[in-house]
């Protein structure tokens, strides 16, 4: 144990020399000392060589911490190195070069693959090594070395003679002069005749302040002396805890950690840590007037001990702008009292529909208040739905107690699904329709002993629920399949909170376990981070409304309670705050209340306090009645706040406009007095509409909604039955000055655009015109346009390959272009696009433009085309014979051909979440297919209105929770859900215009829709409520407005606000709001 002690120490003191060498602009000694000592793996040092092509400096780093036959993926970073330094030799024609590399660099790996080094010979001959078919992606180096590092980052992660060296720890700066200075601090105070200034002349030798022949002579300074009165501490006890007889310094040996000298003097400074009075501490610290200072100019009394003084920063310089708040915004006014009958457990506000809430009981009951009204809507008694697939250990467990309780109830962001985490084993998952409409949805046996924690997240846009057990594991479960896709194993105690979240599109997990330990988690990667909760506190954790500022609350076993704000660069404490019990009888409760306030359960009130200040802003009793540590829960707005009594009551308390919102939901109206508008008056929400339960699963709902955005919010949940059109207006758009839009010319190379779709990058849009000819406009990244996405503010360049002097065109043998239904499918790199206009099928490079393969020759002829979302290789093909076909480009393979319809195949959509392919075509039918066999789950005929006849086909799309669709039709549109094809929602249109294509917004929350008239139409995509129209009078001249109208749309992939339209002249046209960074089009603008 020792010397695993020391071997740490070793290490910690080799990352303060390299902190100090890097500080000090000793860049080559730090690498050179990173290489020699192994310890730290600079990855951004490494990443700079690499992206230079500093090939000899790059192996010569890499040599000192790896060799070429360490691991198999040592042997690929070495090999996918010397790989591109061949391939640029060749590039540069080089040959003599590449011939080096390949006979000394690249022979040893023929051992390994021995067909893999005669190919790379065989390159030699060629006069473009591109013309290699695995290689024809290849571009120019800068690229290339881009795409190797990204690859390289991957296997380092995932090599183990790299772990725990590829992050330097979190050092406070200048750590290793801190230490120097408070060890010279040490021995000052250890000085027989300690001088008011002393002199530091060397640091190879103790400090000892010598006696001097003029001392008498010297003003008197008292410091009292350590050894002379043990009881009077030198400096306040917390900043040392006693000094020892015996000085240390640095040296070559082994360290450790020396204790104090005596005993005696550890136990008397701790018990001045209880007893000093903040007077004397004050005296104790201008008693000492003789600081050591770190040898140098320009130091002063803050370059010494006090440093390292436990004193919590503030770090309030970025706030000292934000106006006071008031603890009058908290509510305090008891509303209601519900009596749920048994002990609440726990509790959760509906996210969208805030006055209902979510009870869960210690007999394993569950119960849905309407708060506005004090009734309960519904009430479940435990059981277990399907006691054969319980495992036998929690079958035995039910026999010898029988008694169940609830342990957490949380919504999931959208409120579409509810979960139940169990004392014993078991989670129970509920889908909610509105109302008292809850569905089972998933039982799941999900771990040995009780499940302690449950929550909602969405990483890859896909609903998952996260669960932690008694069995000290976490677990991450599909929500829609109950499949389990992560086991995180690390935690040495049961686990006691989750805590997902989401930041720069990196999901992750903060979990604590009731030992005081602390860990964040990757998916797919584990652990990333490990500390300790303050006081070992057993923990949980929680982010602000504003997702920025993170914190923790927790009760240790002394019963010691600690709050506190996270600096999660750092990964410690930031603010502690003050005011909490030091004897707790129980675990503190605690929550933010959106980005204001601090709330914990302690002393049978509500404390509260304002997030930037320590002290306690103020309290809530809830007029007394409340226990110890009373569990509570606020909404989302922070206007409502449930708290279960000592009588397991719960009292619910508002604020004043929690009453108007109680009274709002009740009566079905607020008081608008105060609104400059009729149409701004707030409406009843409706809990049974049926947009509960289209709403996306993936958490995109407001985060901030003030009095004024959440009367939009109710307006999104109206009563569809009561929902009249006239009372709302449709914001129409009628000339180019009220929107920002730019104009796409394909300069005469194509006519009518059949079909349009943006890259996945964002960066890009391509056109299929009715010629066969495709069109790829690219946006530069510049000055003007950072970011490099697609945007109305700079115009794109129409693109092509250099070598290239013909644009991608579908070969048109056996084509009938009259009847021909252009079709094309872009890959998720957007490497690859499947194409074709009734003739065969092409599969085009998108980096060099050329044919990698035709397929499938008329007839039959494609019609819709879809890749398989998790394999390229396989995509989906509908055919005007009524067939689809599932082909594996790689194998030229026919995998099989679904029948089913009765006319053409126009519409294909995959969804992973549902485990389904959808297909629709001009028979008005919809299909879903399974895609483990390939065999048909369900059909529906779509519902067309007033009888029309289909004279076109339908398409469609799935909306980002994967689980409901939009159907397209000329006739209407439609949302369906894909496990039973029940329709959602439907609009028709009042005059005959047809609609000629539609799609979601990036984020499901819009549909943007175009005619044959020209008008584009922005509806809502929760209950298709047309909001917005752009008339043609806003971006088609004059002449053009009787024979030009879209026929095709695409959405943005990255800005929901932005979307483009392919015209029948061959033109397009791109749209954003006039406001830059609107995140609506119609939202305020009526």
């Amino acid at each position: 144990m020792a010397a695993e002690k020391r071997s740490t120490l070793n290490k910690e003191l080799l990352f303060l020399i390299l902190q100090f060498c890097n500080d000090e602009g000793y860049k080559r000694t730090a690498h050179m000392l990173e290489c020699e000592s192994g310890c730290y793996f600079d990855m951004e040092f490494f990443e700079d060589m690499v992206l230079n092509g500093k090939w000899d400096k790059v192996e010569e780093y890499l040599y000192g911490f790896t060799n070429v036959n360490d691991n198999k993926y040592s042997t690929k970073i070495y090999f996918e190195i010397r790989k591109l330094n061949f391939l640029e030799a060749l590039d540069n024609n080089d040959r003599a070069k590449a011939l080096d590399i390949l006979m000394k660099d690249l022979k040893i790996f023929a051992l390994v693959n021995e067909e893999l080094f005669r190919e790379m010979t065989q390159l030699l001959t060629l006069d473009n090594f591109r013309e290699h078919e695995s290689l024809s992606m290849y571009g120019d180096s800068e690229t290339s070395r881009k795409l190797l590092m990204d690859e390289l980052k991957k296997l380092f992660e995932a090599n183990p003679v790299f772990h725990g060296k590829l992050k330097f720890p979190s050092i406070k700066s200048q750590r290793l002069r801190r230490l120097i200075n408070q060890g010279l601090n040490w021995q000052h105070i250890q000085c027989k005749y300690p001088h008011p200034n002393p002199d530091v002349k060397s640091l190879f030798e103790d400090h000892v302040c010598q006696w001097e022949q003029n001392h008498l002579f010297m003003p008197s300074v008292e410091i009292p002396l350590p050894w002379q009165d043990a009881s009077m501490p030198l400096f306040p006890a917390s900043w040392i805890s006693g000094p020892s007889t015996v000085t240390h310094g640095v040296s070559n040996e082994d360290i450790c950690l020396s204790g104090p000298a005596t005993a005696a003097t550890t136990s008397n400074n701790i018990a001045d840590s209880h007893t000093i009075s903040q007077k004397s501490q004050l005296q104790a610290e201008n008693e000492v007037t003789s600081t050591i200072l770190h040898p140098g100019p320009n130091h002063s009394l803050e370059s010494s001990i006090s440093y390292d003084l436990p004193i919590i920063s503030m770090n309030n310089d970025k706030r000292q702008n934000v106006e006071p708040v008031s603890h009058t915004d908290l509510p305090k006014t008891i509303a209601r009292i519900l009596n749920e009958g048994s002990s609440p457990m726990s509790m959760d506000f509906h996210p969208v529909q805030q006055t209902l809430l979510l009870v869960g009981t210690n007999i394993g009951d569950i119960g849905l208040w309407d708060v506005s009204s004090g009734e309960k809507m519904l009430s479940r008694n435990f059981m277990v739905w399907n006691i054969g697939a319980c495992s036998m250990i929690f079958k035995t467990a039910m026999i010898k107690d029988p008694s169940m309780s609830i342990n957490r109830v949380a919504w999931s962001p959208n409120g579409s699904f509810f979960g139940v985490a169990f004392s014993k084993h078991i989670v129970q998952l509920y889908s909610y329709h509105g109302a008292t409409d809850v569905q089972r949805k998933l039982e799941i046996d999900a771990h040995l002993g009780g499940v302690n924690d449950l929550a909602f997240s969405t990483p890859n846009k896909q609903l998952v629920v996260i669960t932690g057990g008694d069995d000290k594991i976490i677990k991450v479960w599909d929500v829609i399949t109950g499949v389990q896709m992560h086991n995180l194993e690390g935690h040495e105690a049961p686990i006691y909170s989750l805590c997902p979240h989401c930041k720069e599109d990196i999901h992750f997990i903060f979990s604590t376990s009731v030992d005081g330990k602390i860990k964040a988690w990757l998916y797919d990667l584990g652990a990333r981070v490990h500390f300790d909760a303050p006081g070992l506190a057993c923990t949980t954790m929680a982010y602000g409304s504003d997702n920025g500022r993170l914190f923790s609350c927790g009760t240790n076993k002394n019963g010691e309670s600690f709050l506190v704000e996270w600096n999660e660069s750092e990964g410690g404490a930031k603010r502690t705050y003050l005011g909490l019990c030091k004897t707790s009888s129980a675990i503190v409760q605690f929550g933010p209340i959106k980005d204001k306030f601090l709330a914990a359960s302690d002393e049978h009130v509500i404390k509260i306090w304002d997030m930037d200040k320590l002290e306690i802003l103020t309290t809530i009793d809830a007029e007394g009645g409340l226990p110890a540590n009373p569990h509570f829960r606020f909404n989302k707005e922070g206007a409502l706040l449930a708290i279960i009594t000592s009588d397991n009551k719960i009292k619910i308390l508002a604020t004043e406009f929690g009453l108007q919102l109680l009274n709002a939901t009740l009566n079905g109206f607020v008081d608008s007095s105060s609104d400059s508008s009729d149409a701004s008056r707030k409406h009843v929400i409706n809990p049974s509409s049926p947009v509960a339960s289209s709403e996306e699963a993936d958490g995109r709902v407001p985060t901030h909604c003030e009095e004024e955005n959440l009367k939009v919010l109710k307006n999104k949940f109206i009563d569809k039955a009561n929902n009249k059109s006239d009372g709302c207006k449709i914001f129409q758009i009628n000339s180019p000055s009220q929107s920002q839009s730019l104009q796409l010319s394909g300069f005469g190379k194509a006519d009518k655009i059949s079909r349009l779709i943006y890259t996945n990058a964002g960066n890009a849009i391509l056109a299929l015109s009715s010629n066969a000819t495709h069109l790829l406009w690219k946006w530069p990244q510049n000055d003007l346009n950072l970011s490099g996405k697609a945007t109305t503010n700079v115009p794109p360049q129409l693109w092509q390959p250099r070598n290239c002097s013909r644009l991608m065109t579908n070969d048109l043998t056996g084509s009938k272009l009259g009847e021909a239904v252009p079709c094309f499918a872009l890959s998720k790199n957007d490497s690859y696009l499947l194409s074709a206009s009734g003739g065969i099928i092409s599969l085009f490079n998108m980096l060099t433009f050329k044919t990698m393969t035709s397929i499938m020759p008329p007839p039959p002829a494609a019609t819709s085309l879809a890749f398989h979302p998790q394999d390229n290789n396989i995509v989906a093909i509908g055919m005007d014979d009524s067939t689809i076909v599932i082909y594996n480009v790689r194998l030229a393979k026919v995998i099989s051909k679904l029948k089913g319809h009765s006319g053409i195949v126009t519409g294909l959509a995959f969804s992973t979440a549902m485990n389904v392919l959808v297909s629709s075509g001009a028979d008005a039918q919809i299909f879903t297919w399974d895609l483990d066999g390939w065999e048909k789950c369900k059909s529906k005929l779509l519902q067309l209105p007033d009888e029309r006849t289909p004279v076109s086909g339908t398409q469609l799309q799935f909306h980002v929770d994967q689980v409901h669709f939009l159907v397209m039709h000329e006739s209407q549109l439609s949302i369906y859900e894909a496990k039973e094809l029940a329709r959602v929602q439907q609009w028709v249109p009042e005059d005959p215009s047809r609609i000629s294509h539609a799609t979601y917004s990036c984020d499901s929350q819009m549909v943007y829709a175009c005619f044959i008239d020209g008008t584009v139409s922005i509806f809502g995509a929760s209950d298709l409520e047309l909001k917005c129209q752009i008339l043609p009078t806003a971006y088609l001249p004059s002449g053009a407005r009787l024979n030009v109208y879209p026929m095709a749309i695409a959405a943005h992939p990255q800005k929901s606000t932005q979307f483009s339209v392919g015209l029948t002249d061959g033109g397009i046209m791109v749209f954003e709001p006039k406001e830059p960074g609107n995140n609506t089009w119609y939202v305020g603008e009526n």
